[in-house]
């Protein structure tokens, strides 16, 4: 009698620590995986290459900055997953861009026809 009952303290008390470590594992996963939804954030698998562990988790923190550069990859990865040519007329898209267009800047210089020199 003595020996059943030691065994069902022991019981209760495995199994207490069980559910209540569980219980506040799985309250923190939720409460973690709710804050990353708040961000617009999801967390999901991915199964690749092992040589390619660095190059996605590299690729996957830049996308989540969501600065110009993230967009940019972006789209570049869009358009190559797409199988789409590559855009013609990056550079004067570039120079559009440039914080130097409608400056008036003076373009002109001094006409020089060298130095003298003696042979």
């Amino acid at each position: 009698m003595l020996v059943r009952w030691i065994l069902d303290i022991l019981l209760d008390i495995f199994f207490w620590r069980f559910i209540v470590s569980a219980t506040s594992q799985k309250r923190a996963l939720r409460n973690y995986r709710r804050r990353l939804n708040k961000r617009g954030m999801a967390r999901f698998e991915v199964l690749g290459l092992d040589a390619d562990r660095e190059l996605i988790r590299s690729l996957a923190k830049r996308l989540t900055e969501g600065d110009r550069d993230a967009n940019r990859i972006r789209a570049t990865l869009r358009r190559t997953i797409a199988g789409e040519p590559p855009r013609r007329g990056g550079i004067l898209a570039a120079l559009r861009r440039s914080p130097l267009v409608g400056a008036e800047l003076a373009t002109s210089r001094s006409t020089t026809h060298g130095r003298q020199i003696d042979l």
